[in-house]
């Protein structure tokens, strides 16, 4: 594997990011997990801990392979730790 490893940013306003509807339940699972640290999750996918901090709050979407990853750290499917909130639904 090769290339950058940290997500990408995406604007955001008033604390929402609007061009995503992607929510995730990364915090949850951690203190679910033994308490995890953004740490502890960020070395076991090879990210900085401001990057999961970043993911958690909706400031930072993480490629397909960093979610992939996500899930696989927590032993979850991705549908697990990841939801596309339809806005139409």
């Amino acid at each position: 594997m090769g290339g950058c490893r940290e997500a990408q940013a995406l604007p955001t306003v008033g604390g929402v990011n609007p061009s995503t509807n992607v929510s995730n339940s990364i915090r949850a699972l951690r203190f679910a997990h033994g308490e995890m640290t953004q740490s502890a999750l960020g070395a076991t996918i090879g990210v900085s801990r401001q990057t999961i901090m970043a993911i958690e709050q909706g400031r930072y979407s993480p490629s397909l392979e960093m979610a992939f990853q996500i899930a696989k750290a927590f032993a979850l499917p991705l549908d697990a730790v990841f939801r596309y909130n339809d806005p139409e639904l």
